[in-house]
């Protein structure tokens, strides 16, 4: 297997780089690199930019972990997995624009695979992106989804659809009965088609990302904004870190696995804000956001 583990962390590396690369250009700023190694194996690169024109920060992180055994949060609901040794690698992103109207967006694609002597190796692919926007445009939901649902297009009819009512299902803050945002894609123990065409939608996923985010930002990154747009934006964020520090499994996982926690908290934003039980005024746009936009819909079916 030592062959699978050169390809995919080749290309994680190569769109670590090209994503950093793109967002740099857009910016005008330049991340700074952080190598980091786990003592209980592997390491990773953390990339960050801060403070930037556009980007107030934005986190690339490429990660290649292993052990002798995988941690709760992995085994809960797959008992087989128990006392196997992994290597778990990836690159996880999450941009926090500077302008309320530029939507955070997040990405991530994976691969596990866990050995035990004797037993064949157990692998599979996971990953997807989301947006979450502040103010939201039924154009910029549309180009998201649509760019989402080309990249799974050759990969059958219902992967879309099947995939984009995952992410709706996992980016849902419980206890407030609410979406995180808009969604897009999620899929997790992706195994069944085989090697090389997991492999191959792995990639069109993490190659799409930027095609499905770059758009929207240069759509809203000069659109005029106040002192109430920023501080909605920055209340908003504290959904963002709610949901990243309660539900999320990369959180989860990296931190149970022992992994470098700057890094795997790199995803939370610079800046945030909460009040006590505060309400938008009826009809405004910030209300929309939860009333219409933190829906689950058919963004493809919509109309302006």
């Amino acid at each position: 297997m030592n062959d699978v583990i050169n390809r995919v962390t080749h290309y994680l590396q190569e769109l670590q780089d090209s994503i950093c690369q793109r967002l740099a250009e857009e910016d005008g700023a330049d991340f700074i690199e952080d190598s980091w190694q786990r003592p209980a194996g592997g390491g990773g690169k953390s990339r960050v930019l801060s403070n930037g024109t556009l980007f107030e920060k934005a986190g690339v992180n490429y990660s290649l972990v292993s052990g002798d055994q995988l941690p709760a949060s992995a085994t809960a609901s797959r008992p087989e997995l128990a006392g196997r040794s992994f290597q778990a690698m990836g690159v996880s992103l999450v941009i926090h624009p500077r302008n309320p109207y530029v939507p955070t967006s997040h990405a991530n694609v994976r691969f596990f695979q866990a050995e035990k002597p004797g037993e064949d190796a157990v692998w599979w692919f996971g990953g997807g992106y989301d947006l979450t926007p502040y103010y939201g445009f039924i154009e910029d939901c549309q180009h998201w989804h649509r760019t989402a649902k080309d990249a799974c297009a050759a990969f059958g009819d219902s992967v879309y659809s099947e995939y984009k009512r995952w992410c709706d299902d996992y980016f849902f803050l419980k206890h407030r009965q609410e979406s995180r945002g808009i969604g897009g894609l999620f899929f997790d123990d992706l195994n069944g088609w085989g090697f090389e065409r997991c492999f191959t939608f792995m990639q069109a996923v993490g190659d799409s990302y930027l095609a499905a985010y770059l758009p929207i930002v240069a759509r809203r990154k000069d659109t005029p904004y106040g002192e109430k747009e920023r501080q909605f934006q920055l209340y908003r964020r504290g959904r963002y870190v709610e949901f990243n520090l309660v539900y999320d499994r990369g959180t989860l996982f990296g931190l149970q696995s022992g992994g470098r926690t700057e890094s795997i908290l790199m995803s939370l934003p610079p800046l945030v804000r909460w009040d006590y039980d505060w309400q938008p005024d009826p009809g405004s746009a910030e209300a929309k956001l939860t009333n219409f936009y933190l829906k689950h819909r058919d963004w493809l079916a919509e109309t302006a």
